[in-house]
């Protein structure tokens, strides 16, 4: 029989005693206390990290400063707008990663040395078209394949019904204003429309310069002002959405487009994250994504294609035919869940830094400019979602696909969905702002040139 006897127990140390609990603690605020995703003292020794770069006067544009430095500067923001009262669940987040930046460079506020970088980084890694396509893939990937083909089908209708009526409100309104028609529809309400900067104001301009006899600085510097309140009101009005449906969840899918029936194809079903998937079938899902999009650039260059939209095609038809297995459908979601929490503020941060001029937005604060565009967005959202009902979907959804035919390209929807908290619905939102801007864009510059002769 073995025995314990207390006289010979060694008394404890008072400081040994201490230690699990600082340990403890520390531990609890590296947890708990965070700017976004980044734990509070890792976020503080970025911020210590990248003040000691710009000091010393040169800031790497290499990837891994870069990360840091846009994960510092975005999730700031993003933080910041969050924590806004009433417009903090608007969608604020989202406006704040992408405007105060711009302003913080307008009006000299962030180191020089932090602009250039940020803004040689964008432009030539490209990093937006990576993110996109995780988003795309992994979101398709993981939808119910009755589901997507029937959303696939039934989208183009709100959205058509949607851009005509919006035309139609955008025109009556500034027609009362007293404004000239033909300004109005080609100079505000169709670059509204026009799928962003690159597919919509840089085309609209090109076109404009040749037909109409003007300088292409000049039509881009009247043009790109529109687009980008017509996001800026998008990313508004999504946020709002996503708080109607909080208080009327009968009118959301949370991302889904279509209620997904009880007769549903259950072999179809999308993949559950278990939350053991290992780290190969991870890497295996981004590079999924990463082919894909490579299919959609040789698209491209064959049939002039948005690369995005073609890639997107192939995404769905990879899906309808059951050509990824489960274990790399699931990879594919990780990898989409992954850029959606991690990467999207430091994105917006650096689309704020790198092109989006605020000088630009500040313009064109008029009035008569606010109440057509305002017009114009809330008509083609409304429409998008009253149609979407009518005809079997989920309204909220729908409407904040509708949110981003007014958006700026790519990064709008980056912004418009951030503020929606609808990510999965990327697919369908590029085919809004790709698709729908490179017809409203062909069609109007067609009639423009028929109209001049």
């Amino acid at each position: 029989m073995s025995t314990t006897d207390d006289s010979f127990s060694v008394p404890h140390d008072p400081i040994d005693m201490q230690r699990p609990a600082l340990k403890e603690r520390w531990w609890h605020i590296m947890d708990t206390w965070k700017v976004g995703i980044i734990p509070l003292p890792l976020f503080l020794l970025a911020g210590v990290l990248i003040a000691i770069d710009c000091l010393g006067g040169k800031l790497p544009s290499d990837i891994v400063v870069m990360v840091a430095t846009l994960a510092f500067f975005g999730f700031a923001c993003g933080e910041f707008g969050k924590r806004l009262p009433i417009v903090g669940k608007l969608g604020a987040a989202a406006i704040c990663a992408t405007f105060i930046p711009s302003a913080m460079v307008y009006y000299g506020l962030l180191p020089d040395v932090v602009v250039e970088s940020t803004t040689k980084f964008y432009k030539s890694t490209n990093i937006l078209y990576l993110y996109i396509c995780c988003i795309i893939v992994g979101s398709i990937m993981s939808m119910n394949r009755t589901v997507l083909i029937q959303g696939f089908l039934r989208i183009f209708f709100p959205m058509l019904c949607g851009e005509i009526v919006g035309m139609i409100v955008g025109m009556g309104v500034g027609l009362a204003l007293g404004m000239e028609p033909f300004q109005i529809f080609f100079f505000i309400i169709l670059p509204i429309m026009a799928g962003g900067v690159g597919e919509g104001a840089i085309p609209l301009s090109i076109g404009y310069a040749a037909l109409l006899h003007m300088d292409q600085g000049v039509a881009l510097g009247r043009v790109l002002p529109m687009v980008m309140l017509g996001g800026l009101t998008a990313i508004i009005i999504s946020g709002c959405l996503n708080q109607l449906g909080k208080r009327f969840p009968h009118l959301t899918g949370e991302g889904q487009l279509m209620p997904n029936r009880a007769n549903a194809d259950t072999s179809s079903s999308q993949p559950v994250v278990s939350g053991k998937t290992d780290v190969t079938t991870i890497a295996s899902g981004a590079l999924l994504a990463v082919l894909l999009y490579m299919i959609g650039m040789l698209g491209h260059k064959l049939i002039g294609l948005p690369a995005p939209v073609g890639m997107l095609f192939v995404a769905v038809l990879v899906k309808l035919c059951n050509g990824a297995s489960p274990r790399l459908l699931e990879g594919s979601q990780v990898v989409y869940k992954f850029f959606q929490t991690s990467v999207t503020y430091p994105i917006l941060f650096a689309v704020g830094v790198a092109i989006t001029p605020w000088q630009e937005l500040v313009n064109a604060f008029t009035l008569n400019n606010l109440l057509v565009i305002v017009s114009t967005v809330s008509a083609l959202v409304a429409t998008g979602f009253f149609v979407g009902k009518k005809i079997g979907m989920h309204p909220i959804d729908v409407a904040i696909v509708s949110c981003c035919q007014s958006g700026q390209g790519g990064t709008g929807d980056v912004a418009i969905l951030t503020a929606g908290n609808r990510m999965s619905l990327m697919p369908f939102a590029q085919i809004a702002t790709r698709i729908g801007g490179a017809i409203n864009v062909s069609v109007s510059l067609l009639v423009l040139g028929n109209f001049l002769v």
